[in-house]
């Protein structure tokens, strides 16, 4: 436990150094990967400001994804998701959530949400208890949602920016807010009392369900132009997302959709709407007479045919 706390404690501070001097070997970084690599500019764009170690990355990206997930995690998880059933699945996942429930009880606190934070500790002593250690998720069923919240969530509702995107190995996309959050929530109770192989397990399932929901994302990620662009990408719009609780998805509407909502909006009110909806029936009238007026001189047209007709079967007649 102590030698994991080392660990994580020596890489926050390194990330910390990188960022100081990221800006200064930038350049440098990525004129060397492209001569190892043969990679052109196009490919290594390192004007992402996020993203000041793209080149190292990159690299780490390419034996996480080729390596490591290709050979040792795709098919433990295929294997999983085949072998497991979903009831158990479910039930495994559910224990794991509800470790992380005094936590979220804890930064959704810190960051003001008070009816959220006691949601948190309901759903921790509810389904603790009447759903046999979390096994069964109860408080959804009575309509207490999970209030999701992480300590790296906490530290940007105070301010903190990410600082550079991190492609960690064996851990996948981070960034130091997120690292030290992750490392700050492990002290939570009752994450904290997990040793050993319990500990294992729980991280186990987390990460194997979290790779399984990926499962059918893969021909999006194969189909992009620049994967590991997608990716970096995808995490920072997830980050972000859950940050703000979903509302960075909102789109402003520019000046001339108001413009013609208030058109809209004006039609539907007083004589506006009157005078629309004469306009639409004497359109309709019109419509209605001009179909009438065709229908007659079809009729007419029908009867001058049939009077001819007539009458050259009359002259034949007389012809013989």
């Amino acid at each position: 436990m102590e030698l994991s706390k080392s660990l994580a404690t020596g890489l926050i501070i390194a990330a910390s150094l990188l960022g100081g001097c990221a800006s200064n070997h930038t350049q440098d970084q990525a004129q060397a990967y492209s001569q190892d690599t043969g990679a052109s500019a196009a490919v290594v764009d390192t004007s992402d400001p996020r993203d000041p170690f793209e080149p190292v990355n990159r690299e780490i990206w390419d034996f996480n994804w080729d390596v490591l997930d290709a050979y040792i995690l795709r098919p433990i998880t295929v294997t999983y998701v085949t072998v497991m059933p979903q009831p158990a699945r479910t039930g495994l996942v559910n224990i794991t959530d509800n470790l992380q429930e005094p936590a979220n009880f804890l930064n959704n606190m810190f960051q003001g949400k008070v009816d959220d934070g006691l949601d948190s500790l309901a759903r921790f002593l509810i389904n603790t208890t009447v759903g046999l250690v979390g096994t069964f998720d109860v408080a959804s069923k009575i309509g207490i949602e999970r209030k999701r919240e992480q300590f790296g969530e906490t530290l940007a509702v105070w301010g903190l920016d990410t600082g550079p995107f991190l492609m960690l190995p064996f851990l996948g996309p981070s960034d130091p807010r997120s690292f030290t959050g992750d490392y700050v929530d492990g002290f939570a109770f009752p994450m904290s009392l997990l040793e050993g192989s319990v500990n294992l397990a729980r991280i186990g399932i987390s990460v194997l369900e979290t790779r399984a929901q990926l499962l059918d994302q893969e021909a999006q990620l194969e189909q992009s132009v620049d994967d590991y662009a997608f990716v970096k990408n995808a995490y920072f719009e997830n980050l972000e997302f859950r940050v703000t609780d979903g509302k960075s998805g909102d789109k402003a509407i520019d000046d001339e959709q108001l413009d013609d909502f208030a058109d809209f909006e004006a039609m539907l009110e007083g004589n506006d709407f009157d005078s629309y909806e004469e306009a639409s029936e004497e359109t309709v009238e019109e419509s209605t007479d001009s179909e009438d007026a065709s229908a007659e001189d079809s009729e007419k047209a029908k009867l001058k045919e049939k009077d001819a007709k007539s009458e050259d079967g009359k002259q034949r007649k007389s012809n013989k």
